[in-house]
């Protein structure tokens, strides 16, 4: 497959032009890669407006993927937002009210396009003894959906600790009810190259991003938004104008190029690394669990510890594996994630094993992390995001209304969501977690 974004860079690199237009650099190798640092000059092509090789290299994408696919250079973030306001565009047009469903697990960025875009959240019932990172959606769950049916559906799938929906079923009871679905897959871009497909849109999604980044080799900031066959004509013809409602002008030339590359390892056996990948990563499950780890998650790519039957906690654990130079994905009180991919050589699994079945086993740690608050819905997002706020140590605030997300990255996932109010439980949850201070409303009179 070629690389057009990718070839054109290379040859300006190669021409010896003056360039007498940003970036300021002018090429000059400070980090290495400033030659092949961009902007949308003539025959670059515009990210937003396409006509020659950034659209050639997304239909490269597409045929890769099987659906309308389109680049970002700014994340799922820019994608998600995207996909919000393409569903608000649909409601609007059906007549039907701004109020999607969503499960709870929702990274942060789900919580902003609320407040920027006024929509209403109907938040889903999380299942019994799930944490605050994960989403599970059963048939009971979707069924309460149908007597007032939303405008949109929004799932995380994989979750941050590898986790997957059912995608396929949530797919068809939304076309069931009229309700566009729309899936974060930014754990899961490499689900399309399985040998059985699990990528969202081969399941059903309407609309779905990836992290390219995340999974593929990529550089930070690569993502797609992806438009399937079943999405309404509205979205597949909006869907330029709202990433670039939300994106920069100046769009990351070397995140393009390195997307365009991606095409062309992707089509170049792929399928047969990442099976072969796949391979090693059991292995070392298997090792693990015959070691005495307790592992979870159902994602083939993740490896996710359950550390304290072992008699750790999670984030114990990963000061462990960095003194012996191996940093993990995430880590809390109660899990450990790590992200191999097809990139990572045998050595690293190797090494891995070694260190992690190196650790004597403890006395299993009994503590439990707090019960889930159900918080009440006092204000919509925007309200709150909008209101005059103060910063509080999180023990101050039970009682407030939450104004922002007292959240860190990863996982970006919230204990409560802004508008809602901070209970006694929640303070205790969010203190688990490590939160120190939370934004609240401002109280007055």
């Amino acid at each position: 497959m070629n690389t057009p974004i990718a070839d054109f860079a290379a040859q300006y690199a190669a021409s010896g032009a003056v360039r007498l237009h940003m970036p300021g650099h002018k090429g000059a190798p400070m980090l290495g890669c400033e030659p092949y640092d961009l902007t949308e000059i003539a025959g670059a092509d515009e990210l937003y407006a396409p006509e020659g090789i950034i659209a050639e290299s997304e239909a490269n994408a597409a045929a890769l993927f099987g659906c309308r696919t389109l680049y970002s250079t700014e994340g799922s973030s820019l994608c998600i937002r995207a996909m919000l306001y393409l569903a608000m565009l649909h409601a609007a047009e059906q007549g039907r009210r701004p109020v999607i469903a969503a499960a709870r697990n929702a990274h942060k960025t789900f919580l902003t396009a609320a407040a920027l875009l006024d929509f209403s959240v109907r938040w889903l019932p999380q299942q019994a003894g799930e944490g605050y990172l994960s989403g599970s959606v059963t048939p009971q769950t979707l069924a309460c959906l149908a007597d007032d049916p939303p405008a949109a559906l929004y799932l995380t799938s994989p979750d941050y600790l590898g986790n997957l929906c059912d995608i396929r079923e949530a797919a068809r009871f939304c076309h069931a009810h009229g309700i566009l679905l729309l899936v974060d897959n930014a754990h899961g871009a490499y689900l399309r190259f399985l040998p059985e497909s699990l990528h969202p849109c081969d399941l059903g999604a309407d609309l779905c991003c990836d992290s390219a980044h995340k999974t593929l080799p990529v550089l930070t900031g690569g993502a797609y938004l992806h438009i399937s066959d079943s999405a309404p004509e509205l979205c597949r013809q909006r869907a330029r104008s709202a990433l670039a409602l939300f994106g920069s002008t100046s769009p990351s030339y070397l995140i393009l190029e390195s997307l365009d590359r991606c095409n062309q390892y992707l089509s170049s056996g792929a399928a047969v690394r990442l099976r072969a990948f796949l391979h090693d990563a059991d292995r070392l499950r298997g090792q693990l669990t015959a070691h005495g780890w307790v592992l979870c998650g159902d994602e083939p790519m993740k490896l996710t510890l359950s550390p304290k039957p072992f008699g750790y906690t999670g984030t114990e654990l990963a000061e462990i594996l960095q003194k012996e130079r191996i940093y993990c994905e995430f880590a809390d009180p109660d899990y450990l994630v790590l992200m191999p991919s097809p990139e990572n050589t045998p050595e690293d699994l190797t090494h891995t094993g070694q260190v992690l079945c190196s650790i004597p086993q403890r006395s299993a740690l009994t503590e439990r992390p707090p019960r889930l608050p159900v918080p009440e819905q006092v204000m919509t997002p925007r309200e709150a995001v909008f209101a005059p706020s103060e910063t509080l140590p999180v023990t101050e605030c039970a009682g407030r209304i939450c104004a922002d997300f007292a959240v860190s990255c990863p996982p970006a996932v919230p204990v409560v969501m802004c508008g809602e109010r901070i209970t006694a439980q929640a303070v205790r949850c969010m203190q688990y977690y490590g939160t120190e201070t939370c934004t609240v409303v401002l109280e007055t009179g």
